[in-house]
C-alpha cells in the first residue's frame, strides 16, 4: 500500500501536467475541424483518442475527420477494430451505419442500425448512449425505438417518457410529445413546474391546448389522487385565462389537500389583474365564506373582493345609482367589521373615491379622507395619495388655496418620486386651470421629462395646447374661457361647462381652439355615458380637423370607446392601426400598436 502511494505522489505531477495539454490539443483541433482542416484535426483527434481509448467524443470527432477526408477504407477499419474490443458499446453500429449512409449505401446503413438495436441490453447508460447517437444524427424514429426496447428490458414504462417527449418533439408530433412528458410526471411528479415551461414554450396552437386539456383530463380520471395533474390544468386554464374553470381545479384542490386557502387567493389575484371580476370576487369570497377568520387571508380576500366589486360596478360603464348604494354599504359594513384605521386606509380611499366620483357626495368624501390622513400609523405613501386626492375634492368644491396646499405637501415629500411629478402636475394644472398659463407652461415643460410615460404625455399635451393658443392672440381670453370649461368638467359641472364652450365657439369663431371645443365635449360625453355623441364629436375631428394636434388624441379616444364601451372590436382595431401607421409619432402610436395586436389576436407578453 505505501509502495502504490509512493507511485501516486511520483506520478502525480505528471497527470496534472498532461490535463492543461490535452485541454489545448483538444481546443486546437477543434479549430483545425471548424475550419475544415481535417488532415491537421485528425492527427490530433488520433492522438489524443489513443492515450484515451474509453473517451467516445474523441473516437467520433476522429472517424468524423476521416469521413470528411474521404479515408473511408481506413474508417471502417478502425469502427471494426474498436466494435471487436468493445462489443457492448452498441452505439458503434451506429458509428458504422454513418459510415456507410456518407457513402450513399443506405441498406448497408440501416443493417448496422438495426444491428444496433438488437443487441441492445438492459443498462440504462448503454440505452441512452445509443439513443443519442441516433438523434445527433437526426434519426428520431431509431431513437425512439430505442428507448421504447429499452424500457421494455428494464421493465419500467416510464423510465424514459421524458426523452421520448422530447424525440417527439423534435419530430413536430404533438399529441406524442404531450403524452410522454405527462408520463413521466409518474416517475418524478416534482418535475411539474418544469412542464409548463416547456408547454408554454412548444404549444403554440389552440388545438395543441386543447390536446394538452383532453390529455390531462384522461390522466385525472386514471389517477385521482395524483395532485400534479390537477396543477397543471389549473395552470392550463389561466393560460388560456378561463379563470371560472382554474377556480373549480383549485377549490377542489383546496379541499382535497385541506390547505388555507393560499393557493384560490393566487388564482383571485390573477384574475383580478386580468379584469375577470366574477371569478375574482367568486375566489375572494370562497376564502372568507369557507375559510372563515381564522385564515391569514381571510381580512385580505374581504378587502380585495371589496376592490373587485367597485371595478366592475365603476369600470362596467353600466350602473345604476341603486349599483353605487349597494357598493357603499358594501363598503361601510367592512370598516364596521375592521375599523377605520390605518390597516383599512385603502378601503376608505376608495370609498372616498366612490363618493366623490360617482356618487357625487363630495363633503362626505373629504370628512373621510380628512380623518384617514389624521389616523396613527398610515403608510406615507396612502397618506400621499389620500392628499392629493383630497386636494382634487377640494378644488371640485372651488377651494384652490386648500388644493395647492396638499399639492405642495406632496411634492415635497416626494421631490424625485412619481408621487412627487403627479403632485407637481397637478399643481400645474391647478394653475392652468386660473389662467396663469406661463407659470403652469414652464411647470410642464419640465414635467416632460418624467420617468412616468403617462405624466410626461400629459405635460407634453398641455405645454404644446398653452404655447398654440397663447401664441395666436395679444390677449389669452379665448385660453382662458376654455381652461375654465376645462375646471368646470373636473368639478362635475357639466351644463355649465357646455354653456362656455358654447360662448367660446360663438364669440371665437374664427379660431383654432374649435377642435379642442369638440374634444372637450366629447370627454364630457363619455363621463355622462352618452356615447353616441362621444363618437360624434371625435369623428369631427377626424374628418375636418385631421391636421390639428388633437387629431391622434381623438382617433385614440374613440377607438377606445369602440374597444371598451361600444363592443366594435373591429372599428376599434381599424382606428389603432391608422394612428401607428399614419400618427407614427404620436405619443400614443406604441399603445396603439399593441392594442391593435392585442384585438388582432396576437400573442402580446
Amino acid at each position: 500500500m505505501r509502495f502504490l502511494n509512493l507511485i501516486f505522489i511520483l506520478l502525480f505531477p505528471a497527470i496534472m501536467l498532461a490535463q492543461p495539454n490535452l485541454a489545448q490539443q483538444s481546443k486546437l483541433a477543434q479549430q483545425y475541424f471548424s475550419n475544415g482542416e481535417y488532415e491537421k484535426a485528425s492527427s490530433i483527434y488520433e492522438d489524443i483518442y489513443k492515450k484515451n481509448n474509453n473517451n467516445d467524443l474523441y473516437f467520433n470527432k476522429y472517424i468524423e475527420c476521416l469521413i470528411n477526408l474521404e479515408r473511408f477504407e481506413d474508417c471502417e477499419k478502425i469502427i471494426k477494430k474498436q466494435i471487436k474490443k468493445n462489443p457492448r458499446k452498441v452505439q458503434l453500429y451506429v458509428t458504422y451505419g454513418n459510415l456507410y449512409e456518407r457513402q450513399f449505401q443506405d441498406d448497408l446503413a440501416n443493417e448496422q442500425y438495426i444491428k444496433a438495436i438488437k443487441k441492445l441490453e438492459g443498462d440504462k447508460y448503454t440505452i441512452t448512449k445509443l439513443a443519442n447517437a441516433f438523434s445527433t444524427l437526426t434519426k428520431f424514429d431509431m431513437a425512439i425505438e430505442t428507448y421504447e426496447k429499452g424500457g421494455k428490458l428494464l421493465k419500467d414504462d416510464n423510465v424514459f417518457a421524458y426523452q421520448l417527449g422530447d424525440l417527439y418533439r423534435h419530430k413536430g408530433d404533438t399529441p406524442k410529445m404531450i403524452s410522454n412528458y405527462l408520463r413521466s410526471l409518474n416517475d418524478n411528479p416534482s418535475r411539474v413546474n418544469q412542464m409548463k415551461t416547456l408547454f408554454q414554450r412548444y404549444l403554440h396552437t389552440d388545438e395543441d391546448y386543447q390536446e394538452l386539456q383532453m390529455q390531462l383530463y384522461n390522466k385525472i380520471q386514471e389517477d385521482e389522487n395524483a395532485i400534479h395533474y390537477p396543477e397543471l390544468i389549473t395552470w392550463l386554464f389561466i393560460q388560456r385565462k378561463d379563470y371560472g374553470n382554474a377556480l373549480r381545479q383549485v377549490r377542489a384542490l383546496d379541499r382535497r389537500l385541506e390547505e388555507n386557502g393560499g393557493r384560490i387567493y393566487k388564482l383571485a389575484q390573477v384574475a383580478a389583474n386580468d379584469k375577470d371580476y366574477d371569478t375574482a370576487i367568486k375566489a375572494y369570497d370562497y376564502v372568507v365564506n369557507e375559510k372563515g377568520a381564522t385564515s391569514g387571508f381571510y381580512i385580505d380576500s374581504k378587502r380585495e373582493s371589496l376592490t373587485c366589486k367597485r371595478k366592475q360596478v365603476v369600470e362596467g360603464f353600466d350602473y345604476t345609482l341603486g349599483d353605487l348604494r349597494t357598493l357603499e354599504t358594501q363598503y361601510e359594513v367592512f370598516l364596521n367589521e375592521f375599523g377605520r384605521n390605518k390597516s383599512t386606509a385603502t378601503i376608505i380611499a376608495e370609498l372616498a373615491d366612490l363618493e366623490a366620483f360617482y356618487i357625487n357626495d363630495l363633503d362626505k368624501a373629504t370628512i373621510l379622507l380628512k380623518d384617514m390622513i389624521e389616523y396613527p400609523g398610515v403608510n406615507r405613501i396612502v397618506k400621499a395619495k389620500a392628499k392629493l386626492s383630497l386636494a382634487d375634492f377640494y378644488l371640485m368644491q372651488g377651494e384652490i388655496w386648500e388644493s395647492t396646499l396638499l399639492y405642495s405637501q406632496v411634492d415635497k415629500e416626494f421631490k424625485d418620486d412619481l408621487l412627487g411629478h403627479e403632485a407637481r402636475y397637478r399643481n400645474a394644472k391647478l394653475s392652468y386651470f386660473t389662467g396663469d398659463f406661463q407659470w403652469a407652461q414652464a411647470q410642464f415643460d419640465i414635467l416632460k421629462a418624467s420617468t412616468s410615460k403617462l405624466i410626461a404625455n400629459d405635460a407634453l399635451d398641455l405645454s404644446i395646447f398653452i404655447m398654440d393658443n397663447m401664441g395666436l392672440d395679444t390677449t389669452t381670453t379665448a385660453l382662458e374661457l376654455y381652461s375654465d370649461s376645462d375646471l368646470l368638467v373636473f368639478q362635475n359641472r357639466f351644463e355649465d361647462a357646455f354653456l362656455k364652450l358654447d360662448t367660446l365657439s360663438r364669440d371665437f369663431a374664427e379660431h383654432s381652439l374649435l377642435d379642442d371645443i369638440y374634444y372637450a365635449k366629447a370627454k364630457i360625453y363619455t363621463k355622462k355615458r352618452e356615447y353616441d355623441n362621444a363618437v360624434e364629436m371625435y369623428n369631427k375631428i377626424i374628418t375636418d380637423h385631421v391636421e390639428e394636434i388633437r387629431a391622434d388624441n381623438a382617433m385614440f379616444e374613440l377607438a377606445q370607446l369602440y374597444e371598451n364601451q361600444l363592443s366594435q372590436p373591429a372599428m376599434a382595431k381599424d382606428l389603432y392601426e391608422k394612428i401607428f401607421t399614419e400618427f407614427s409619432g404620436s405619443t400614443f402610436a406604441i399603445d396603439a400598436r399593441k392594442r391593435f395586436r392585442k384585438l388582432r389576436g396576437d400573442s402580446i407578453q
